[in-house]
């Protein structure tokens, strides 16, 4: 169901537009260059004393450092930021659309998305399915990927949830994510986090497969429009 338009001028202003096979420059028999991925990665809770921020900054560092992702081209979009309500409206109010216009462009313009998401009583925050549902055509045919913290079960619960959602949306999920099983106990008091090995680990494995979805899905939407 397709609740604004804001996202049709959304990916005209972005410059997302691909014309299969034109690439400026490129010789006969040249492979084209690759256009850099953009990311959105999004920080799905505002609850007051919220430990997120701490998972959003070690994440940002992880992705900015793959190497198919580009610090310029990644974007936060924290939940907390917004203000959007939770009756839905095919009419949205002039204040609604404003606070529409802070985020649909952005969501367009990605390639990818990454949801970070706490778990709140075996699921995830009600801010964060207000951002999802006022949303539609930004959504499909892309990928996302989940970072999740709770106590024992580090969210895992949330991304099973979000998972059902997202393929509602036509959306795709990679398969590995990133937890944080007891997440305070992880870092020190500047956030850093004391034993990265594992979880550097886990964050490459998936922004891997995240990185192979989003060049994979974009080139068959250049060739043949995703219409679902």
């Amino acid at each position: 169901m397709e609740l604004t338009t804001e996202h049709e001028n959304a990916v005209a202003e972005s410059g997302h537009k691909h014309r299969p096979g034109h690439r400026t420059g490129q010789q006969p028999g040249q492979q084209p260059a690759r256009r850099p991925l953009t990311l959105a990665v999004i920080l799905g809770t505002n609850r007051e004393g919220r430990f997120g921020p701490v998972i959003a900054d070690w994440f940002l560092s992880r992705a900015a450092g793959h190497s198919d992702f580009r610090t310029d081209l990644i974007d936060l979009i924290d939940i907390a930021e917004l203000d959007l309500p939770t009756a839905l409206s095919f009419r949205p109010a002039p204040a609604v659309r404003a606070e529409l216009a802070k985020v649909t462009p952005r969501l367009a313009a990605a390639d990818a998305f990454v949801v970070l998401t706490p778990e709140y009583n075996h699921s995830f925050p009600a801010p964060l399915k207000s951002l999802i549902d006022w949303h539609f055509h930004e959504w499909q045919a892309k990928p996302v990927g989940f970072v999740s913290y709770g106590g024992v079960s580090g969210g895992l619960r949330a991304v099973e949830q979000l998972r059902q959602v997202f393929a509602e949306l036509h959306a795709v999920t990679v398969r590995d994510t990133v937890s944080f099983h007891r997440a305070g106990a992880h870092f020190d008091g500047e956030g850093r986090h004391k034993d990265p090995g594992e979880a550097d680990a886990a964050a490459k494995a998936m922004l891997d497969q995240l990185s192979w979805w989003a060049q994979a899905l974009r080139e068959a939407k250049s060739v043949r429009p995703y219409t679902g």
